[in-house]
């Protein structure tokens, strides 16, 4: 059965859709509002609390413009601020303790036997997610409505393993973050299988700070295989752990946001989300 939360995203992954498929007529909040059918108040009132901001500041946050300003504006600035000093500690994701440990080679090879992995399912601000943990840490994250789709998309994963639904004290600390509950993120903990260069690109997504974007070229650099941005795109698109490991925040060096394992638009809805969030904590007040 689809929860308050479950609707309340799906309204707003509506909206969203919509105002991408019309960014240049520049549709106004009743525009919107009719097209998820809510009236104009209830619209910019469930926004509002959905993003911490209201829709007006949150879609010029999310359009493509917006993100094709800060590419060609600030130039190789930008991603050289990317890891400076210049948000709250709370919101630089670089910042965070994340341990994360690679699978051993049997582990890898064999598909997960002899681990004992729990699992559970909870909401978040972008659609309900599977989360799965061995005794290491987490080893998957994924956004998907359907709990039968997202125990078998985990299980082909790990097709060995012995699986039990049980939320354990790994998962929950990783699942603070959609709270906002940043005292635990220091003992979130990764137990994640992949080869050497998909790890190294993956332990490179948790160094964009919330509220900035990086680009595929960009982290190929930082990797120190400049010429290797077709492979680090597959190994971002191969990412385990949605959210916490934000391939989210990598787009095309056009500014165009680009595709999304769970979606572009819950892609574009998770950049202007955090984006506001970031705003809010800078400023001390939601904005308006």
């Amino acid at each position: 059965m689809e929860t308050q939360a479950t609707m309340n995203y799906n309204r707003i992954a509506k909206a969203i859709d919509y105002i991408k498929g019309h960014f240049k007529e520049q549709p106004n909040l009743d525009d919107v509002a009719e097209k998820i059918n809510l009236s104009p108040a209830h619209f910019q009132r469930m926004f509002t609390e959905w993003a911490g901001t209201s829709p007006k500041r949150f879609l010029q946050y999310i359009s493509l413009e917006h993100a094709k300003k800060m590419l060609k504006e600030e130039q190789a600035t930008l991603f050289e601020t990317t890891f400076e000093t210049g948000l709250s500690s709370t919101s630089r994701l670089h910042d965070l303790f994340v341990n994360i440990e690679g699978m051993t080679p049997a582990e890898y090879k064999n598909g997960g036997k002899d681990l004992d992995i729990n699992y559970s399912f909870a909401e978040s601000p972008f659609g309900a997610l599977i989360t799965a943990a061995t005794v290491k840490g987490v080893c998957y994250m994924a956004f998907e409505d359907d709990e039968g789709k997202a125990f078998s998309n985990l299980r082909a994963k790990f097709p060995n393993a012995t699986f039990q639904r049980k939320l354990d004290l790994l998962q929950q600390n990783a699942l603070f973050i959609f709270q906002n509950d940043w005292s635990k993120l220091n003992e979130i903990k990764l137990h994640l299988r992949g080869t050497d260069f998909q790890l190294k690109v993956w332990e490179s997504l948790l160094k964009i700070p919330m509220g900035k974007l990086s680009t595929y070229g960009y982290i190929a650099e930082q990797i120190g295989c400049p010429k290797a941005s077709r492979a680090v795109g597959t190994a971002i698109g191969s990412n385990p752990v949605a959210f916490l490991i934000p391939c989210h925040r990598v787009i095309q060096s056009s500014g165009i946001f680009g595709g999304y394992m769970w979606g572009p638009t819950r892609k574009t809805a998770i950049i202007g989300w955090e984006r506001a969030k970031v705003c809010t904590e800078n400023t001390g007040h939601g904005l308006i």
